[in-house]
């Protein structure tokens, strides 16, 4: 390695990453000196295009960094949600009455338009704290707690890393593992699997409230390869086991020739759905396995981050993700770094659009159109700067587009003849301000 090669990997990729997020690396206490707090805010909106989700999000996180490269982490999140989003349900040439998820009140949509529930209205609060310190000359290790509170949702989780550096600390081996129990207390109840919908106030489809628990792994090299390349790859391996089904997501029961859903009987007049509609029922447990590759490369003041990850699960679902990055500096106090990142996916063995009548049932069902085959891509530029006080601030603007396809077996009779996937364009739209005290 060269003379001047940086003494650790932790730190040149503490400076890379800094240097790509526009903020400067903390400068080391010294054992003499008093702790200082680091400050990381952001406000983002993210909004989809049809008056669907709408997300406003503050995020707020600090670090106060102690002697001995001790580091205290508390981290803030608030989410509001609102707007409407698919319920799983077809399009329809005549109009479709569906019964909310409180089961006190219905809603129709018009005759051709996507079916979207416009109850979607939720606010999360979440915390994180987190506490990291070496462990002699070349061991460092990390705990950390995180909880968060939705009107329908709670987690919980507990997570640890252990890494050690080798190589005079040009490479870094290390291992995490996360724990997290989760609480769904779904609006009404969570429905029974393939349970009809029912008229307003009627329950009898639902039951109380259920859990999943999640268990996630992670090792990793992390590998200084010259003064300018930095190169990361991690192996993550995730099971999921509980409850996995979506409470506010129903399929259509189709006719078999014409692809229609089939009408309520008795006829609409009783306040309820209009059609035969029946929830979704995914597997209770998902086991996901992921390879993630990650190069930072320093040429002439200029950052390129590119990143790869493959995941693959047991639902059958197989994922790649390309994601670049470059930090280009406009003078001594401030860059721009535009920003592309490509995602594709194949649906879940269990994916389809609707139910058609008089076939046995499957064993599970979903018609969320996050669990099929689509291609997604993101977009934007981010502007930073230094201020006179030498704190920074940033704004990011940036758009997503995700595009579906819908497998030829699936689709029955009329169902050819229609936009069957909801693809979807959002913004996404970020301040950002880091300051320290």
């Amino acid at each position: 390695m060269a003379e001047n090669q940086p003494k650790s990997v932790s730190a040149a990729l503490a400076a890379a990453t800094c240097s790509l997020l526009g903020s400067m690396p903390a400068v080391p206490v010294q054992a003499e000196e008093e702790p200082d707090w680091d400050f990381n805010t952001a406000l983002l909106y993210y909004g989809e295009d049809d008056d669907r989700v709408q997300d406003l999000s503050l995020n707020i996180l600090a670090r106060r960094y102690y002697v001995d490269d001790r580091t205290l982490t508390l981290g803030l999140t608030v989410d509001t949600l609102t707007g409407a989003t698919p319920n799983g349900a077809i399009r329809q040439n005549v109009p479709q009455t569906f019964t909310r998820p409180s089961g006190s009140s219905a809603y129709t949509v018009p005759a051709g338009e996507l079916p979207l529930d416009d109850t979607f209205k939720d606010t999360r609060a979440a915390i994180t704290v987190g506490w990291e310190q070496p462990l002699g000359r070349l061991w460092k290790t990390s705990v950390g707690f995180s909880a968060s509170r939705e009107y329908d949702y709670t987690h919980l989780g507990l997570n640890g890393s252990l890494s050690r550096d080798f190589n005079k600390r040009n490479t870094t081996v290390s291992a995490g593992l996360a724990l997290a129990h989760d609480i769904w207390d779904p609006v009404g109840g969570a429905p029974i699997p393939f349970a009809p919908m029912l008229d307003v106030g009627d329950t009898g489809n639902k039951t109380g409230s259920d859990t999943k628990d999640i268990i996630d792994a992670v090792i990793g090299v992390t590998q200084v390869i010259s003064r300018r390349l930095l190169v990361q790859l991690n192996y993550s391996f995730s099971n999921s086991s509980g409850y996995l089904t979506d409470p506010y997501k129903i399929l259509s029961l189709v006719d078999g020739t014409t692809g229609d859903t089939i009408p309520r009987v008795p006829a609409p007049g009783t306040e309820g759905p209009s059609h035969e509609f029946r929830f979704e029922n995914r597997p209770d447990e998902r086991t996901k396995h992921s390879l993630y590759g990650q190069a930072k490369y320093y040429m002439s003041g200029k950052v390129l981050d590119a990143s790869y990850r493959y995941m693959t699960d047991d639902w059958e679902i197989d994922s790649h993700t390309v994601d670049l990055r470059l930090r280009w500096p406009l003078g001594e106090y401030s860059y721009i770094e535009p920003h592309l990142r490509f995602y594709t996916q194949s649906e879940a063995d269990f994916y389809t659009i609707s139910l058609v009548d008089d076939v046995e049932l499957p064993a599970y069902a979903s018609a969320d159109y996050r669990l099929g085959n689509f291609d997604a891509i993101t977009a934007g530029l981010k502007y930073g700067w230094r201020t006179s006080s030498g704190n920074e601030m940033s704004v990011r603007a940036e758009i997503y587009r995700q595009n579906g396809t819908i497998p030829g077996d699936l689709l029955f009779g009329n169902q050819a003849g229609r936009e069957s996937y909801p693809d979807l364009d959002a913004i996404i739209l970020q301040f950002s301000y880091h300051f320290s005290r």
